[in-house]
């Protein structure tokens, strides 16, 4: 600020700098879609307090009295809507830095809850009875216990007799100790990712800027994430139970950055050809191994009673051998592992991978067959012809479905 801002420049002078004039909710919402996304979250309110829609409880610091003059939650909830099929929550920040309210309440050590009352609370409220958000990401909690905050009285009308109450979904950030204990995803942290498997569901959201949730304009090349950094964090999170929250930090115009769109829409593109092992799957039983640590492990949603999907993302491509080597699956092992990895009884003395029990695909190259032996140890995989899955633009990870069926 001392840098960059005349000396009697203030905090509140960046929402009249905030114009959105170039905001287009529909071209956001397909943006979103087309990334191969399935929900989206919109921060309604920052710690800064400024909200992007009307409210009451913050007059005169709101995107409709000051800077864009437009509802953007407003705008942006009809268009994902109308547009796409994908969810639409809403990110809330419980403290703000500049409230007096809140500062009183910090001064009369959190024994009096005024910030609560005639802020969050009626803010909270009202966000849900207006917008009607599929997702309450809730933020800003840690300087406070989720008594002071009285996020249980919250959460129970939330789920009880709110308008969301059928479809709702929160996180854990309600005071501090909530952490990776109570909601219905865990964040746990920022950018948590912790790499092994995670009982609970939980959420890795991560900045394509490395070091900003916002826009920024002090930025070099190196600091974003490239598209095959952001397809191995989404590979690595799913296999462990996981799902992404992708940050996209807007300028002040309204528009998105055309690498965070470049970003986006390359993960787009890698998803619509390895979705099948994303979307809807369960963690396998291991997720990598130490002898193969670039390849991650799903279990598709087709698997059933009588055959197993499982699904081997590969993050970087064998250009020595072409050939990869899964050790997690051999064909050596008892009925007890035939249960455990596949979930299917081949009896005491069948082994796993046959040709008339397994069936192995490159995604993006079903037309392809794919060359594969079984030893006491391993599944050895022969990959098709470089230039073959370049012509394809299969890029960043490639995927091997491995299906196996009771014959």
């Amino acid at each position: 600020m001392e840098r960059n801002y005349k000396p009697d420049f203030t905090y509140q002078q960046f929402a009249d700098q905030f114009t959105a004039e170039l905001f287009n909710a529909t071209q956001w919402a397909l943006l979103f879609r087309d990334s191969g996304a399935r929900y989206v979250v919109l921060t309604s309110k920052h710690h800064d307090g400024y909200t992007l829609w009307p409210s009451k409880q913050s007059f005169g610091w709101n995107a409709v009295d000051v800077g864009p003059k437009r509802d953007i939650i407003k705008e942006l909830a009809a268009a994902v809507r109308s547009v796409t099929d994908l969810r639409f929550g809403l990110y809330y920040s419980l403290f703000e830095w500049f409230n007096r309210l809140w500062i009183d309440d910090k001064l009369h050590l959190l024994l009096q809850q005024h910030f609560v009352d005639y802020k969050v609370r009626p803010e909270q409220m009202e966000l849900v009875q207006q917008y009607l958000p599929d997702i309450i990401w809730s933020d800003g909690d840690w300087e406070a216990p989720a008594k002071y905050w009285k996020s249980e009285e919250f959460i129970a009308w939330l789920y009880n007799d709110s308008p969301v109450r059928e479809t709702v979904v929160t996180n854990d950030r309600w005071g501090f100790g909530t952490a990776c204990l109570h909601g219905d995803f865990y964040n746990c942290a920022d950018r948590f990712n912790p790499g092994v498997l995670q009982a609970h569901k939980w959420e890795n959201a991560f900045t394509l800027d490395r070091t900003s949730w916002g826009q920024r304009f002090d930025v070099s090349l190196s600091d974003f994430m490239s598209s095959k950094d952001v397809i191995r964090e989404i590979v690595s999170t799913v296999s462990c139970n996981g799902n992404v929250l992708i940050n996209v930090g807007p300028t002040k115009y309204g528009t998105i950055l055309p690498i965070f769109e470049e970003r986006l829409r390359d993960m787009g593109r890698w998803l619509k050809v390895n979705g099948a092992g994303i979307y809807g799957s369960t963690p396998w039983i291991y997720q990598n191994d130490t002898q193969t640590p670039h390849v991650w492990y799903t279990r598709g949603k087709e698997s059933d009673d009588v055959s197993t999907v499982i699904y081997a993302f590969v993050l970087e491509y064998p250009y020595d051998t072409n050939e990869l080597d899964i050790y997690p699956l051999g064909k050596d092992i008892n009925v007890f592992r035939n249960v455990l990895l596949t979930g299917l009884d081949l009896g005491m003395d069948s082994d796993v991978l046959t040709k008339a029990t397994t069936q192995i695909t490159m995604l993006g190259m079903e037309d392809t067959k794919i060359a594969w032996t079984a030893n006491h140890n391993k599944l050895h995989i022969l990959f098709p012809p470089k230039h073959h899955i370049d012509k394809r633009g299969l890029d960043y990870a490639w995927t091997f479905k491995i299906t196996i069926a009771e014959v």
